[in-house]
């Protein structure tokens, strides 16, 4: 076996009986550790009279009550005094961090040193199975801070002997890039189009620059905007999925699925009504739950936590990598699903029917769109408004062709309420800099409900 394609092979090519009683082993331990520790599960366990040790098996996990990020908010002040999540002595507190907040008061969660080295050990397998190694150097373009992605992979890279330029921003100087010569850089679909732009603008072509892969995180992304980011740097683009409640899975070199660190994340996807699970190759939400090694210690851990992202499990059996954890799609944020005449649709396929690669001879990759409600009752309008690189020269029937073609390839219903006229799209086209986000502080909302 070749150890420089796995950062831990006796656990990532584990036969899967094996990888089951370590998990099963797991869930029985951090679920007592919970019970312990935590002043909320302690609570928790007591109000829904369940003893702890009867929780023996994944398939136990279902008697659990499902949690989200609405509990841990009620649970932290100003709500209540303490942080009834926190789960380790202030003593053994190594850092603390919170999430966006985009969804209300931000999360806080508490973390050990022994926490960082399980979330790095995550980074460090996806990087390996990547084909990083000690010669890469790696730009990161994801802020340092109370969020935990960039601090986790410069942490990660450390361990694979791999260089980082923590850059932060996606918008630094292009004398970056010939200055140091760095063979990657993680950060979002659009910073990664907007970064080759500026380069080509100084005389820089990035298909030949130094850079020998790509790592998107962050955001589910249609496959097509993959497949043109790879385009115009000329190589592979990895993703990645994480968050500061500790998911963070990647895909390896064969690029078909995100591999799952089951050792140390328990996934299970819940149907719509978050009473049973799945079966693998349905789309459902996703719940986590933290397994601990025996006799580990965590600052923060979650018990059955709603993600509020769904996704896919795609296979358990072996990669082609050699890895024998599970896969499972690009999850995708139900925040940004919306429904029409019954139907769904997610901001995934509005940028799917942007990035129809005939589209980007005439788009730039930017976009946002809005919902209204129309004037008679059940009536719905999409406007989709997209950069034009040069709006004189933008042809408009063949994106607009495009782009509906692609939303209503799956989507027989919002094909069927469009000829009826219950669903309205309008298309908006604009110059560089033009669209609304560009007025607005912070990460753009690419599609907003205004009903």
């Amino acid at each position: 076996m070749d150890e420089r394609r796995y950062y831990n092979s006796e656990i990532e090519t584990m036969e899967r009986a094996e990888l089951d009683a370590i998990v099963e082993e797991r869930v029985r331990y951090t679920v007592k550790y919970a019970a312990e520790n935590s002043l909320f599960y302690k609570k928790w366990f007591k109000e829904h009279k369940i003893k702890p040790s009867d929780i023996r098996s994944h398939e136990d996990l279902l008697e659990l009550p499902i949690i989200s990020g609405k509990t841990i908010r009620e649970n932290q002040p100003p709500v209540i005094d303490d942080f009834a999540f926190k789960s380790v002595d202030w003593k053994d507190v190594f850092t603390v961090h919170e999430t966006s907040g985009t969804s209300g008061t931000p999360k806080s969660f508490f973390l050990t040193w022994d926490d960082w080295q399980r979330y790095a050990e995550k980074y460090s397998r996806s990087f390996v199975s990547q084909g990083f190694n000690e010669e890469d150097r790696v730009v990161v373009c994801a802020s340092y801070g109370m969020n935990i992605g960039a601090n986790t992979m410069t942490l990660a890279a450390r361990s694979i002997g791999m260089s980082i330029i923590p850059e932060g921003k996606c918008t630094f100087p292009v004398r970056i890039m010939e200055s140091y010569k760095p063979t990657s850089i993680v950060g979002s679909i659009f910073k990664l189009i907007r970064l080759a732009k500026r380069m080509k603008a100084e005389g820089i072509d990035p298909t030949e620059s130094s850079i020998k892969r790509l790592v998107v995180g962050g955001e589910s992304f249609p496959e097509e905007a993959r497949q043109y980011v790879s385009e115009i740097w000329n190589c592979d683009v990895f993703n990645t999925y994480g968050s500061t409640e500790g998911t963070m899975c990647g895909e390896c070199s064969d690029i078909s699925g995100l591999h799952v660190p089951e050792d140390l994340l328990h996934l299970d996807v819940y149907d719509p009504h978050m009473n049973e699970f799945v079966r693998d190759g349905e789309c459902g939400r996703m719940v986590l739950t933290t397994l601990l090694p025996v006799g580990a210690k965590s600052g923060n851990l979650l018990l059955n936590y709603d993600t509020e992202d769904t996704t896919v499990v795609m296979t358990r059996d072996k990669c082609a990598c050699g890895r024998t954890h599970m896969k499972i799609m690009n999850p995708e944020r139900e925040a940004e699903t919306f429904w029409v005449s019954g139907t769904p649709f997610n901001r995934v396929d509005i940028e799917k029917g942007v990035f129809q690669r005939e589209n980007m001879e005439y788009l730039t990759g930017e976009y946002e769109a809005f919902l209204y409600g129309g004037d008679d009752e059940g009536e719905t309008t999409l406007r989709v408004s997209m950069e034009c690189s040069d709006l004189a020269q933008c042809d408009k029937s063949v994106i607009e062709n495009n782009f509906l073609g692609s939303f209503f390839k799956y989507k027989k219903n919002l094909e069927n309420a469009h000829s009826e006229g219950i669903l309205n799209i309008i298309f908006n086209y604009t110059g560089p800099g033009q669209l609304e986000f560009y007025r607005i502080k912070g990460r753009p909302k690419r599609l907003v409900d205004r009903r």
